[in-house]
């Protein structure tokens, strides 16, 4: 059922991954190798509203489909609104049963997804066989698997896949520009919106402190809700860190970080875009499986991670984590030096 399917000069190809921000980043070099693979194809994105900065700024992909929006609408205005797109190939990477399920009835001819989902079996015409959690492969290789019946067959190293984002079209800054040229520019990003086991705040209060004041100018970011808990356990202690928590949208985030220097987190979407962008990227990880950096680490050419080296699942059914917090502020401090 996965077998080469046979496409023109100018196939039209659906990437549909409605998931997160850090997901769909390590999607976009899914859409590098489509586009080396087939120069003339219109490769769609269809993903969340608020993920659309990412797709407008990446040069391969030429049209942004906005899920919230389809989901909104009745289910023949779906249908007619998929089959307005004249796809030949959708490539379900981020499986949903609905989007699965109008692709089916929109009639696009290659309907891809793995063969681990029951909807699948009724909706995809081509099914690869494997599953994500029990892989050894990172994140941005998997998704590359499920392009197989296009004629991708060749899994790209993760160093091949650091440099196949394409974010080429940011936003340009708007309003003065925030950076010291004279000193390391460094974003902290402490929370994860509950997608990701967090630094507790003594190590982020600790790394504030132990980094040089004529080295490093510090920012943090964060969305407003969560600025409330980062002004009272982090701001109170460091006054000379920079808030921009709830100051910037998705669009100005990117292009701060495109200014800033690096940026340190757990695993969170801003941690990708800070790889992809080339920055210092510093991911901060618990040894479980699949939230571990062999799945999830950031792949940029300046980014790197830190995890206790032990396998350890006794913090996976809680949202603190003794393991990634083992991990010393001097760690990280270290890894800043390089």
């Amino acid at each position: 059922m996965a077998g080469t399917i046979s496409l023109g000069n100018e196939p039209t190809f659906i990437i549909s991954r409605t998931d997160n921000i850090g997901d769909v980043v390590l999607t976009l070099p899914l859409a590098s190798l489509i586009r080396q693979k087939y120069p003339h194809a219109s490769i769609l994105f269809l993903c969340k509203k608020y993920i659309r900065p990412i797709i407008k700024s990446c040069e391969y992909i030429n049209q942004f489909i906005d899920w919230d929006d389809v989901s909104a609408m009745a289910e023949q205005e779906q249908v007619r609104l998929f089959k307005s797109l004249h796809a030949d190939a959708i490539l379900h990477i981020f499986p949903h049963p609905e989007i699965a399920g109008l692709a089916y009835k929109a009639r696009i001819p290659y309907r891809i997804g793995t063969s681990h989902r029951s909807y699948h079996w009724l909706y995809c015409n081509k099914r690869l066989n494997f599953t994500r959690k029990k892989s050894d492969l990172h994140e941005a290789q998997l998704n590359v698997k499920l392009a197989k019946p296009i004629g991708i067959k060749t899994i790209p190293t993760l160093n091949e896949l650091k440099l196949l984002y394409g974010l080429s079209r940011l936003s340009q800054w708007q309003g003065e520009n925030p950076v010291d040229e004279t000193r390391f520019n460094l974003i902290l990003h402490p929370k994860s919106r509950g997608s990701a086991r967090e630094w507790e705040w003594k190590n982020w209060n600790r790394l504030a402190e132990i980094l040089p004041k004529e080295k490093f100018k510090l920012f943090v970011t964060g969305t407003e809700n969560e600025g409330i808990e980062i002004r009272e356990n982090l701001l109170k202690q460091h006054p000379n860190i920079t808030d921009l928590t709830g100051k910037l949208d998705l669009a100005q985030l990117m292009a701060f970080i495109s200014k800033a220097d690096g940026l340190v987190a757990c695993s969170t979407g801003p941690l990708h875009i800070a790889a992809a962008l080339g920055k210092r990227a510093i991911g901060i990880y618990p040894p479980i499986t699949p939230m571990h950096p062999g799945r999830w680490a950031p792949l940029g050419p300046k980014a790197t991670y830190l995890v206790l080296d032990k396998v350890c699942s006794d913090c996976r059914k809680k949202s603190f984590c003794s393991c990634i917090n083992a991990i010393t502020p001097e760690q990280v401090k270290a890894l800043l030096s390089l």
